[in-house]
């Protein structure tokens, strides 16, 4: 080991493994690297060109310049070659939720004059309201109920909103620099107040809503009347996102009645999984919930909020409901892991009795599946791949009676041209139980008989999961792997539709990024394939994944050893406000126990910061917070602010060559291109 040391040392851009001799980050390497989309395009085929055709009665559809109508005429499918009959339809049905908040189109029926309400009748006007604020005006949309008796308003507090300076140092069209601000709350700020405000229009007479469901809200959002107009429903979600509501506002005294409850000891995912449809012919509701530790529906009564039962169990995710079919007693929905032996992450299209049972599959392809009806809903497309199989498209009944299959990619051309499929691998987590899925990119180059270094493209963000599962090219990663790296990317513990268990890891807990979990999937990974080399480990990330990817090396730099992170969120304090208290909470210590800049006295490792100076996604001040505190710490390191550059542009040009160079030195030991 010593004599190979000496040796690599002395030969410079010769790095030698154990089982041969490696050179990378050549010229070469990274022309290649380059050349990479020119020799895909063209190859990889685009998403098919689908349409329903005016008929009903089949599909027009057209992939890699052919195209054929496929019409379904009882148990027979004909096909044949012709241009398109008629205008495209993509068979969606627009619907409205109850309530016309137009009502009076043309003249406004109603409008605000001195931060109050108004309604206007023919020639006259009429004060509705009195009791508005400049600090508290009538503000929005209004909603009429049905039989125009009643009307349902929004008076809002106003808080003046934080704003954050932006210096454009390097203005195109002068000199000088340029200040901007923007309108920026963070966690903890204050926020508007909306609370209801009920009219009985008959009367012209305001009738009292209490406040106090809606006096420390993150939103307020009306829902719909009832069909016969006797109530109002508004979902509210309060400040810390741990209790949402269904409420009801009684049109007759202006009571307010909860009829669905949704709580958690850590966060109800608000943004990604609010699942609501109203059952009029019952006067029922169906909703999502994690209760069970998974999400499902649950059906209720619409006016009494009595829990009705569950439409759906078992320890899969119930993604969207897609349609209900309230006459036939059937929900269809998307889920994740419904499909027994797949990849839990794949979605797959099931139906289900209203009342509950057991759901039954209607896509089959061992994938990810994207699905498009036809107006009358008797038929669908059923587009279907993985990331390391190809497109395939299918005519299927509604009830997933295969018909045909319309396509599917033909990838000799693209194999051909040196690609090949990403590896799906699965390990078990930081538990010793849970899986952990994630794949592997190798060079077109790769050689087993050589040892690759890691390198990591993190996202953790709790909003989503984000290993690709659909076929696609993958060209950024590649770009980095054809320079002698093993490029992976995984789903740790943290991240969305595995289950409430998986995903509250992340509560108040985001400098975890479920590293546990990818550190234990990449030493399993090079335990079961050749050419991985675990003790050379990068990793990169942008926005979310920037704050990941410096959050590694900074608790984990013994076996992290580098990190290029931009426009990272290093700070949740300094973060945009949605994002950050849907997963951390309310504003407390935590907040600093999370942040890099608290942390970043601990970096041992290589670190390239890159952020752009207007970034107006994420405050660029919070990478700079990060670069203060490493001087003050005495850490050495890389930082680049771009002039004029916005969020994530350290996937431009510049900044991409830049993190190949810094990768191909700190992992490679060697400079680049030489």
């Amino acid at each position: 080991m010593r004599y190979t040391r000496w040796m690599a040392a002395l030969m410079g851009p010769l790095l030698f493994s154990s089982t041969g001799l490696l050179a990378q980050g050549t010229a070469a390497d990274y022309a290649r690297a380059a050349g990479l989309w020119e020799s895909y395009r063209g190859k990889l085929q685009r998403m098919p060109e689908v349409h329903w055709l005016p008929s009903g009665d089949g599909v027009w559809w057209r992939s890699n310049g052919e195209a054929e109508v496929v019409r379904v005429q009882g148990d027979v499918v004909l096909r044949t070659r012709e241009p398109f009959p008629g205008q495209p339809s993509d068979g969606v049905e627009e619907s409205g939720r109850g309530g016309d908040s137009r009502a009076g189109r043309g003249r406004r029926a109603f409008f605000t004059r001195g931060h109050d309400l108004w309604r206007r009748l023919g020639d006259e006007e009429q004060q509705l309201s009195f009791d508005g604020k400049d600090d508290d005006p009538y503000t929005g949309r209004v909603y009429v109920a049905p039989g125009e008796g009643h009307v349902l308003a929004f008076q809002s507090t106003q808080i003046e909103p934080r704003e954050v300076p932006l210096l454009e140092s390097s203005p195109e069209d002068g000199v000088q620099p340029e200040l901007h601000w923007m309108d920026y709350p963070k966690p903890g700020d204050e926020r508007n107040q909306r609370r209801p405000r009920l009219f009985d229009l008959r009367a012209g007479t305001q009738i009292p809503v209490a406040d106090e469901l809606f006096a420390d809200t993150f939103r307020v959002s009306f829902q719909r009347w009832s069909p016969d107009g006797q109530r109002a429903y508004l979902l509210v979600n309060e400040r810390g996102h741990q209790r949402v509501r269904l409420v009801a506002v009684e049109a007759a005294d202006g009571s307010v009645k909860t009829i669905v409850e949704e709580r958690s000891e850590t966060f109800v995912d608000y943004s990604q999984k609010t699942v609501l449809h109203w059952l009029d012919a019952s006067g029922q509701l169906l909703w999502g919930s994690e209760r069970s530790g998974f999400q499902h529906l649950y059906r209720y009564d619409a006016a009494t909020g009595e829990l009705l039962g569950a439409v759906t169990s078992g320890p899969w995710m119930l993604r969207l409901v897609e349609h209900v079919d309230e006459a036939a007693g059937e929900v269809t929905f998307s889920a994740m892991g419904l499909a027994a032996d797949q990849d839990p992450y794949h979605i797959h299209l099931a139906r289900v009795p209203i009342g509950g049972g057991d759901p039954v599959l209607l896509t089959q392809g061992d994938g990810t599946h994207r699905t498009d009806f036809s107006a009358d809903r008797s038929l669908f497309v059923d587009t279907w791949s993985r990331v390391d199989h190809p497109r395939v498209v299918e005519l299927r009944r509604a009830d997933g009676t295969l018909l045909a299959e319309l396509g599917r990619d033909d990838a000799t051309a693209l194999f051909g041209a040196g690609y090949s499929s990403p590896e799906r691998f699965v390990a078990k987590g930081r538990d010793g139980e849970t899986d952990i899925h994630g794949i592997l990119i190798r060079p077109s180059n790769f050689d087993p008989e050589l040892n690759y270094p890691v390198l990591e493209h993190v996202y953790a963000g709790p909003h989503d999961f984000h290993v690709p599962k659909e076929w696609g090219s993958q060209l950024p990663q590649r770009r980095m792997a054809e320079l002698g790296f093993v490029v992976v990317r995984i789903d740790g513990m943290g991240t969305n539709w595995r289950g409430k268990a998986f995903h509250d890891v992340c509560w108040r807990n985001l400098m975890d990024g479920g590293m546990p979990d990818r550190i234990a999937w990449i030493r399993a990974a090079a335990a079961q394939f050749p050419g991985i080399d675990a003790s050379r480990v990068g990793i990169y990330g942008g926005s979310a994944g920037g704050q990941n990817a410096l959050s590694a090396v900074l608790h984990h730099g013994d076996f992290y050893s580098a990190a290029a992170a931009d426009c990272g969120c290093h700070d949740n304090r300094m973060d945009k406000v949605w994002w950050n208290e849907a997963w951390m909470g309310r504003m407390g210590e935590h907040y600093a126990h999370n942040s890099n800049v608290t942390h970043a006295h601990k970096l041992t490792g290589k670190l390239l910061l890159t952020v752009g100076e207007l970034d107006r996604n994420v405050d660029p001040a919070s990478t700079l917070q990060v670069v203060d505190a490493l001087i003050r710490a005495g850490k050495d390191f890389d930082f680049v602010m771009v002039p004029g550059g916005g969020h994530g542009v350290g996937e431009g040009p510049y900044l991409f060559r830049r993190r190949q160079d810094f990768f191909v030195r700190a992992l490679h030991g060697v400079e680049p291109r030489r």
